[in-house]
């Protein structure tokens, strides 16, 4: 059979509740169902070997190669000429995706529970299916019940049920014999998988768990990590975390961020236990955070940061990349490099993206631009926020009268805050 031929209908990638139960035609003839799917692990993704085809009663289940499907998607068809030769059952050492995997419960390294497989994604590449995430968004449990319309209605009006999958890479090998196999999906996902895990999508994932699991997976993450995180958790979820934490590491958290974060995240707390908190931080940031959480701040002073990258207008390009990673390292934005001279004046700006495109010996004063767009130090949100909506930068810098670099004031802190105060 000539296998490129007869693949030519597969699609990129499927989801598994999208093609089980999906009539089976054999010949063009209906023939049954798709029940389930046959796969086998190795050192890299799993791969489809077999598919599992249900008869009308009375007839046996056919154990049909994958390399005899020609099309799989709302239907499915298959090239085989004696169906009683593919009439076996599936041994207890195959992996089936729908008996094995949909439905069990995802556990971390630790043993805590996660969330439930709703789904499996599969992947067509040089006409073979490989598996390659587990599902366990809202999205997938509205389709594993019966309400994919709906689903897709919601998903296609918002981001609220966006897919959120984990790669296969995570989980952990299952038991050789598998026909009794009713235990939980295991993941790698705990201390070796958590940093990769964006904090938007880690917060969401904190905000199913019980106190317990979430303060076990919060307390194996970096400071910065976990800074990051704690500043995308929902407030309901911030207070019993912090209550959790212990003050002293919430300081040292909210040291890491910056001042109009800090303040987003104290503002769910009592004002006794935000100013217990604030005394344990540095002093420098406090004051600033203060007159946010009095909405007394009103000027773009309280919500800017020192932790910038500024360097002089005589260095070189080659010194700046050189000394970029560990000069950006506790920086809260590095998309921008600011050009100062001896007495701190600003006279540049300089793109990331420009800097990596000029040449090594090039000196920051040639290639900077010094019509650099500026926040005062007395300005109102309101003058910033339009600023920013006005000229499109992820930050600005803030100068006095005499055009002296003050700090900076980055994109989200304004217009996150924003609604808050004006």
């Amino acid at each position: 059979m000539d296998r490129d031929r007869i693949k030519q209908n597969m699609k990129a990638s499927y989801f598994l509740s999208d093609i089980i139960g999906a009539k089976v035609y054999i010949r063009g003839r209906e023939t049954g169902k798709l029940s389930d799917i046959v796969i086998r692990e190795n050192d890299k993704l799993p791969e489809v070997t077999h598919l599992i085809v249900s008869r009308p009663f009375g007839h046996k289940s056919l154990l049909v190669p994958w390399d005899r499907v020609a099309e799989i998607d709302s239907r499915v068809s298959i090239e085989i000429d004696n169906l009683e030769k593919y009439e076996w059952a599936p041994s207890e050492s195959q992996l089936l995706l729908k008996e094995h995997i949909l439905d069990k419960k995802v556990i971390d390294l630790e043993g805590q529970e996660i969330d439930i497989v709703y789904d499996v994604k599969l992947i067509s590449y040089n006409n073979r299916l490989y598996v390659t995430d587990v599902d366990f968004s809202k999205y997938g449990l509205l389709k594993r019940i019966g309400l994919k319309p709906l689903a897709n209605f919601i998903y296609h009006l918002a981001d609220v049920l966006k897919k959120e999958t984990v790669s296969w890479s995570y989980v952990q090998p299952l038991p050789e014999q598998l026909g009794s196999f009713r235990g939980n999906v295991r993941l790698n996902v705990l201390k070796e998988k958590l940093p990769e895990i964006h904090p938007v999508d880690l917060a969401d994932i904190l905000e199913e768990l019980d106190e317990e699991q979430r303060l076990a997976i919060f307390n194996e993450l970096e400071t910065e990590h976990a800074s990051d995180t704690l500043e995308e958790i929902e407030p309901r979820v911030q207070r019993s975390l912090i209550s959790a934490l212990g003050k002293g590491r919430v300081a040292e958290l909210l040291n890491e961020i910056t001042p109009a974060q800090a303040a987003d995240v104290l503002a769910v707390l009592p004002t006794a236990e935000a100013d217990e908190i604030m005394q344990l931080m540095d002093k420098a940031d406090t004051q600033k955070i203060e007159g946010i959480l009095d909405k007394q701040g009103t000027s773009i002073a309280d919500l800017t940061t020192t932790h910038y990258i500024k360097f002089s207008p005589d260095i070189v390009v080659r010194e700046v990349v050189e000394e970029f990673r560990q000069i950006a390292v506790d920086k809260d934005f590095v998309t921008y490099i600011y050009v100062a001279d001896a007495g701190d004046q600003l006279v540049g700006v300089i793109n990331l993206q420009e800097l990596l495109q000029s040449k090594l010996d090039d000196k920051l004063r040639e290639i900077m631009t010094t019509q650099v767009i500026t926040l005062n130090q007395d300005d109102d949100l309101n003058k910033a926020a339009e600023a920013f909506v006005r000229y499109g930068f992820r930050a600005l810098p803030v100068t006095d009268a005499e055009d002296v670099i003050l700090g900076a004031v980055p994109y989200r802190d304004i217009m996150n805050l924003e609604h808050k105060f004006i």
